[in-house]
């Protein structure tokens, strides 16, 4: 596992944090959490965020979670972390008479803190499983005896998992994942647990914290998205344009399993979301073959979103990659095997990221499956259409540099929307878009699927969402907004839509829904409210260039019976 070790991270320390954006964090264990601590806070200053962290008494966790009134809850914090350590169960373990039923009491210990915790903060909890690492007293037999520890720890963690997919403000850091990687003797230091009780060594804190953080990142709403991949000697073996399609080296022979094994790897992240596009050095013609007429390739035409095969330099592609998915270039991958066009394309994209791949293509696939550049914090099903909706907008691309006139093309896409209000079967997709969404954000509020079921069972508030078709394809849901009635005014808490839309007046259709949710419900006056990111500057002058005046430095109003409809070119259905 590729990390930075607990003297290297800890140097972040040192720098000035003061103009990051601030997160609050509570961290609980039952072991000593100092190191940890550190960590966290050593990695948050590497992913640009500065910590402001309330560390819990020893062995605290109960009566933080369980008392109202305690210090946790007076730090509201955005995330608590539960440091679950494998010592904490060695103990419950031996001392335990009825060892067969230790993980189902763990988990309803779980269950009963996190009703308390959400009845009373918004905090998301993530929660450390444990390395499934013990006393082995039954040998191999332990997989017959439910009261072995082996057994027991296993249940624990099938048991966590039933219950994150089932919570939606419970989070899981795979620490026994970490202790696989890493292996046990470079995880756990017995002198530290004797001596300090921390069983963790201390470059497997650093482990933790990073995976910590990056669970945290993706929740704040920073994912990678995108993954471009090189051809030649990195999706097969060889160089198309010199060796032929009939000997390029891919399949379950000899070196190409190496390049199958890495295509698998990515088929699979393309099923989960992540957009995949070309970039090659290479005649088109040439370089879409093995595509279509090579029996053993994994990836086909239909999974990539765009395909750039020439010989302009590769930064300049992956630039034209970017502007055709009008996506944040920090949230793309590149995947070279040559380190000549690597150190290229780190110096033109200072943004992107950039794996050092193995020398060696048999380790690839591994490689790049444990750096977890592909953190999530959420999914729905709707993300196996993502490509397709990409090679879509592709399409409109083209379309458009055929027209002169803006409003001729937006004609030609025969645009048409459906407007929903709280929509329970669109939960999971409206959350993942709060979570995802940086730029069109008025005011970039991060919300799970429980926050948008509260949002719907209110009467005074509203979720809507728009999805938008056109002769092209579906865009699927593209816009989500989220209404308050307060008083006489029409809060606007959420408005959110995705970039693949931008300068379609979609947000001039939006606008006038928000208004008609307004007269309907007899309310005098929009507010709404513009909170700046780093990513967000686009709506800046969003509320103003649509009519708002302002009412204070973030505030915008405008009053229901000076609006005056936007024309669009999109028919409502």
């Amino acid at each position: 596992m590729k990390s930075k070790s607990f003297d290297e991270i800890r140097k972040n320390l040192k720098k000035d944090a003061t103009l990051l954006p601030k997160i609050k964090v509570a961290v609980l264990g039952d072991c000593a959490t100092q190191f940890f601590v550190k960590s966290l806070k050593s990695w948050a200053i590497e992913f640009n965020y500065e910590l402001n962290v309330f560390e819990a008494d020893y062995k605290r966790l109960a009566v933080e979670f369980i008392n109202p009134n305690s210090d946790l809850y007076q730090f509201e914090p955005d995330y608590i972390i539960v440091f679950n350590s494998v010592a904490g169960f060695w103990n419950t373990y031996f001392k335990s008479e009825n060892k067969n039923t230790i993980a189902k009491t763990k988990i309803d210990e779980l269950t009963e803190w996190y009703d308390y915790m959400v009845s009373r903060s918004k905090a998301k909890l993530i929660y450390l499983n444990l390395p499934e690492v013990g006393p082995f007293t039954f040998g191999n037999y332990y997989t017959k005896v439910n009261n072995s520890f082996e057994f027991q720890a296993k249940d624990f963690n099938h048991q966590l998992m039933l219950l994150s997919g089932s919570l939606n403000n419970l989070f899981v850091c795979d620490q026994d994942r970490i202790c696989r990687l890493t292996g046990l003797g470079e995880f756990l230091d017995m002198k530290m647990l004797v001596r300090a009780d921390m069983p963790c060594s201390l470059d497997a804190h650093s482990y933790i914290g990073q995976s910590c953080m990056q669970i945290i990142q993706s929740l704040q709403g920073k994912v990678n998205k995108s993954l471009v991949l090189d051809l030649d000697n990195t999706m097969w073996g060889g160089v198309i344009g010199d060796d032929g399609i009939e000997n390029i080296e891919i399949g379950d022979l000899g070196s190409g399993k190496a390049f199958t094994l890495l295509q698998l790897w990515v088929k699979d992240l393309k099923n989960r979301g992540i957009i995949l596009n070309v970039c090659s050095k290479n005649t088109e013609e040439i370089a879409v073959e093995p595509f279509s007429k090579h029996p053993e390739m994994v990836i086909k035409m239909d999974d990539i979103a765009v395909f750039k095969a020439n010989w302009e330099n590769k930064a300049s592609k992956i630039k034209n990659i970017q502007e055709i998915l009008n996506l944040g270039m920090d949230s793309f991958v590149f995947i070279d095997d040559n380190p000549f066009e690597r150190n290229m394309v780190k110096e033109n994209i200072k943004e992107i990221t950039v794996p050092d791949l193995p020398e060696d293509p048999a380790e690839y696939m591994l490689f790049l499956a444990q750096q977890n550049y592909f953190e999530t914090a959420s999914y729905s099903q709707g993300d196996k259409d993502r490509t397709r909706q990409y090679q879509e907008e592709a399409n409109r691309v083209k379309l458009k540099t055929t027209f002169i006139d803006e409003d001729h093309f937006l004609n030609q896409l025969e645009m048409k929307c459906t407007v929903e209000e709280d929509n329970q079967f669109s939960i999971p997709r409206v959350s993942q878009l709060t979570q995802r969404s940086n730029q069109f954000n008025l005011r970039t509020k991060r919300y799970t699927e429980h926050d948008i079921k509260t949002f719907m069972s209110d009467e005074k508030s509203v979720v809507l969402t728009f999805e938008l078709k056109d002769k092209f394809g579906d865009y699927g849901i593209i816009s989500v907004v989220v209404l308050e009635q307060k008083q006489n005014s029409c809060f606007i808490d959420t408005w959110i839509m995705s970039c693949r839309v931008l300068k379609r007046s979609v947000e001039k259709f939006v606008l006038n829904e928000i208004l008609e949710y307004a007269n309907k419900n007899d309310l005098d006056k929009i507010i709404g409210e513009y909170l700046s990111t780093p990513k967000n500057i686009i709506v800046k002058s969003l509320l103003q260039d649509h009519g708002f005046s302002s009412q204070s430095d973030n505030r915008w109003e405008l009053k229901v019976d000076q609006y005056k409809p936007f024309r669009h070119h999109i028919v409502k259905l």
